[in-house]
């Protein structure tokens, strides 16, 4: 099963931590965020991925580039513009890096990549979040639903700190909580390859605004609820968080 991830956005909110680099490679203790995204996936047996490269694509390739230079044992094949073949076991990773164009558009880029994904089942995120949901787990629910579209329901953590008080006394504090209630799309998709028939050939195309909203009006998009902890980056008090958490050993998608 191929791991579609969506990194050719400007990232335009978080240019104050680098404008160098596009989003996707922005550090977190010391590796690109899309790179710690991969390590997951690669975790639950997804190493077989299509990166959609636009504004800055040139880094994204070079990195992955210089790590497939250096991979002595072989773990790591890199294809450029072009299919790439499975992966012969769990720990290789097999990436295509494809330009899908500067300004295109999240729908324009999966429409884009869609040949490389065949007629087979296959997971989608973005390039700049991070979680620790059972893939496995999210993969057996989209395969039960049998719709064409799979979204990871989250709790987006709360802006503000949260007290826990007995009586006049505060006996715990929690800095970024998970939000009681109401889910968010997470990012984490599963897909179908029919869910390009949603896709016109529109570059400016947002696959969340109406390819979704079509999708549900079909009644072709199914939700798998997370209870525990993501975070998208989208600011930089967002990759403060990130850095604190993984520098302490407690990020929960390192564990």
């Amino acid at each position: 099963m191929k791991t579609v991830i969506l990194c050719g956005g400007k990232g335009t909110r978080i240019r104050d931590v680098s404008s160098d680099v596009p989003k996707p490679m922005v550090d977190i203790d010391g590796l690109p965020i899309v790179h710690h995204i991969m390590n997951y996936y690669a975790r639950f047996g997804l190493s077989d991925f299509v990166l959609c490269l636009g504004y800055k694509g040139e880094v994204i390739h070079d990195y992955f580039s210089r790590l497939a230079a250096t991979a002595t044992d072989k773990r790591l094949s890199l294809g450029v513009n072009e299919a790439v073949s499975r992966p012969t076991s769990q720990t290789e990773w097999n990436i295509a890096l494809i330009d899908t164009g500067l300004d295109t558009m999240t729908g324009g880029r999966i429409r884009r990549i869609s040949s490389h994904v065949s007629d087979e089942t296959f997971t989608l995120t973005y390039g700049d979040g991070l979680s620790n949901i059972d893939l496995r787990k999210l993969i057996a629910h989209h395969q039960t639903c049998g719709k064409a579209l799979t979204i990871s329901g989250v709790r987006p953590p709360s802006r503000f700190g949260e007290l826990t008080i007995s009586g006049d006394t505060v006996i715990g504090f929690d800095e970024k909580p998970q939000a009681a209630s109401g889910l968010i799309s997470g990012g984490y998709f599963v897909c179908e390859p029919r869910i390009v028939d949603y896709l016109s050939d529109d570059d400016s195309l947002v696959f969340e605004r109406e390819p979704i909203k079509s999708m549900v009006r079909d009644g072709q998009v199914a939700v798998y609820r997370h209870e525990d902890f993501w975070q998208c980056m989208d600011t930089y008090r967002d990759w403060e968080y990130l850095n604190d958490i993984a520098r302490r050993g407690q990020a929960p998608w390192l564990s």
